[in-house]
């Protein structure tokens, strides 16, 4: 039991390096904000493979709570991209 999850924590671990290095030579911001999107996702099972390491179910909450934001974070960045303002309504951006 304890090999997978150290298994999986390492498997976890490389993607988290592979998504640095796209994040760093990706050649368009959409390839960055991927690689960040990954990072968070990895970030999300990092922190739920260790509380189910210590034994401790609630951290999943914080799992949930930090996926939420992470989704709230792209759609922000995305619109920041495309309207290069987070706060222009329809109207007021055409």
């Amino acid at each position: 039991m304890n090999l997978i999850l150290a298994a999986a924590t390492l498997a976890l671990l490389v993607t988290v390096v592979l998504a640095l290095a796209r994040a760093a030579l990706g050649p368009t911001v959409f390839d960055r904000l991927q690689a960040a999107n990954t990072i968070g996702t990895s970030a999300m099972l990092l922190l739920a493979l260790f509380g189910f390491l210590n034994g401790r179910p609630d951290f999943l909450d914080l799992v949930l709570v930090y996926g939420l934001l992470n989704v709230v974070g792209v759609i922000a960045v995305l619109k920041f991209m495309r309207q290069g303002d987070l706060g222009a309504d329809e109207e007021t951006s055409k």
